[in-house]
């Protein structure tokens, strides 16, 4: 035990741990889901220091066993974020784009029979999709961000760029097909 702090020493994503068997959970926010080593305020009121091998993304459900044996529930917090819908599909598919050849973590999520996009607000983006048709509307809501098509979790790319790719960006993959 460090400092008093229960140990947080495994991870374990959602469907794959006891639920039912929680101790308690912790609420965060997407920044705060992608760490190694972290105090953690309980929601219950326990203190607890997680300390995984590696870092990991969190997200809403996974589980996290203390080395005393119990489980810790990951909740996302809800947090200032965009919606974006549009009236169609192709439309929806059209803005979803924009947005990934810009590199910008956005959630697809489910809305009644149909979906919308989710990212943190930002004004400029907001202007750019409601030039292409969107509807945007700032909310508070829990944010899981899409991982990527290589293996990536929690949709952690680590630089942004607002630009229309008019550089060499490094990456080794080609914008035009």
């Amino acid at each position: 035990m460090t400092g008093g702090l229960q140990r947080l020493v495994e991870y374990a994503p959602a469907g794959s741990w006891p639920a039912g068997e929680a101790v308690d959970s912790v609420t965060l926010d997407f920044d705060a889901r992608h760490r190694r080593r972290i105090r953690l305020a309980g929601d219950g009121g326990t203190a607890w220091l997680l300390d995984l091998p590696r870092a990991v993304a969190l997200a809403e459900g996974d589980g996290l066993r203390s080395e005393r044996g119990g489980w810790v529930a990951v909740r996302a917090a809800a947090e200032p974020v965009m919606e974006v819908r549009a009236g169609d599909p192709l439309t929806l598919a059209r803005l979803a784009w924009h947005l990934g050849n810009r590199h910008l973590p956005t959630e697809l999520a489910a809305q009644g029979a149909g979906a919308l996009l989710r990212l943190r607000p930002d004004p400029v983006i907001a202007a750019m999709l409601r030039g292409l048709g969107a509807e945007v509307v700032e909310t508070r809501a829990p944010f899981q961000p899409e991982g990527g098509a290589y293996g990536g979790q929690g949709g952690h790319h680590h630089h942004r760029h607002d630009d229309d790719h008019g550089h060499d960006d490094g990456h080794g993959h080609d914008h035009d097909g």
